[in-house]
């Protein structure tokens, strides 16, 4: 239950972990209670597009970066059509944005879309909190939604987790639709959407594809009605264990040799169709500033990531899986996290990261080329 309220800068709000760790500050976007999982990001820009992430369904996002709103909104950013996250946690955040694009605040934005959020808290300690403990569930109440500290703590608590969490459905569209070529028509792809975001889509385009973006419910025969060159499986929020029936279409997608490219959620989905497991990670890796080592080639590249969960595979050696040999293509820096996967005997590859990269960094955009370049083999 949300409502916005002019004076919510004023508004004394409480965020409490499930742990019962308490922090006070003030209302910030709409005023109300929200719950979700708690998660910190360290992009130090670009939480226009992190706000419209679908991957963010059902988190409440801590923002590391001290001083956040400076650039205001704009109608350009979006990436999907609405704000996805849960709850909003900022520690500074500006009193009037600065930006030729901006047509309104970032706080008149949340509030619009009845988002609850909180600033003015040590968001430096919340995070080495989630950091040492883990990423868990949170609540933050503010104005007549703020009770006694028992009541809000077992409120958290009845809230579910995101283990188990099935979720792509709920952000995904419920209609077809089709994104035009730029310029000369190349290539058909399928686009699966998880959860996708709508840059995705456009950096296909500007190679010359025509991208079918399918509801998370398509089947095999709905992804090959629009008779691809290549299948696209996209980024999305919840628990990869939860996916079957996107498993089981790509499985068919692999059964058939289709050119085939995964993002993050679709990274996942290409673990299990080929009979790998997957995990929760402790905290995830969430912001715009993670460095992964493509091992295909040596290079180190800094990414763009937003995932809480990842892909148990071996790393120092090939796999061999129902459809031929596999093995890790990339892999974080920080914690050796599998970050990429590719099949050695089908055209199939797939990465944990955002290569669409809005709002950056842009050094992964080249994947979007080496699926063009699949299906350019797989045509000749």
């Amino acid at each position: 239950m949300t409502t916005s309220t002019r004076g919510a800068h004023r508004t004394p709000a409480v965020l409490v972990l499930e742990d019962g760790r308490i922090f006070r500050g003030r209302a910030y976007g709409a005023v109300g209670a929200t719950f979700g999982e708690a998660v910190f990001s360290t992009g130090m820009t670009g939480y226009q597009e992190t706000l419209t992430d679908p991957s963010y369904h059902r988190q409440v996002v801590v923002m590391t970066a001290p001083h956040v709103g400076n650039t205001g909104i704009n109608d350009e950013d979006m990436e999907s059509r609405r704000i996805w996250v849960s709850g909003y946690v900022v520690r500074d955040p500006a009193r009037v944005p600065s930006n030729w694009r901006s047509t309104r605040s970032l706080d008149q934005e949340l509030a619009a879309q009845g988002v609850v959020g909180i600033s003015g808290i040590d968001t430096r300690a919340l995070t080495r909190h989630l950091r040492e403990r883990g990423a868990m569930r949170v609540g933050i109440f503010s104005g007549n939604a703020l009770p006694d500290e028992g009541t809000m703590l077992a409120e958290v608590r009845q809230t579910p987790e995101m283990s188990g969490a099935d979720l792509s459905a709920e952000v995904a569209t419920t209609e077809a639709y089709v994104v035009p070529a730029i310029g000369e028509k190349k290539f058909t792809v399928a686009a699966v959407d998880l959860g996708i975001k709508g840059m995705t889509p456009h950096r296909m385009a500007e190679r010359g594809i025509e991208v079918h973006v399918l509801p998370a419910t398509a089947t095999v025969d709905d992804v090959y009605a629009v008779e691809p060159d290549g299948v696209f499986f996209s980024n999305g929020p919840g628990d990869p264990a939860t996916a079957d029936h996107p498993v089981s279409v790509m499985q068919g997608v692999l059964e058939r040799g289709t050119p085939l490219f995964g993002i993050c959620f679709g990274n996942q989905i290409l673990g299990r169709a080929l009979g790998f497991g997957t995990f929760k990670l402790k905290y995830g890796h969430r912001g715009i500033n993670q460095p992964v080592q493509d091992r295909t080639t040596g290079k180190v590249e800094v990414t763009a990531h937003n995932h809480g969960f990842a892909v148990d595979a071996p790393l120092d050696q090939v796999s061999y899986t129902p459809y031929g040999r596999a093995e890790v293509s990339h892999v974080c820096l920080n914690d050796n996290v599998v970050e990429g996967l590719q099949l050695l005997d089908r055209p199939a590859f797939s990465v944990q990261y955002h290569p669409e990269a809005a709002a950056g960094p842009h050094d992964a955009a080249y994947l979007f080329d080496r699926f063009v370049n699949l299906m350019e083999g797989q045509r000749a």
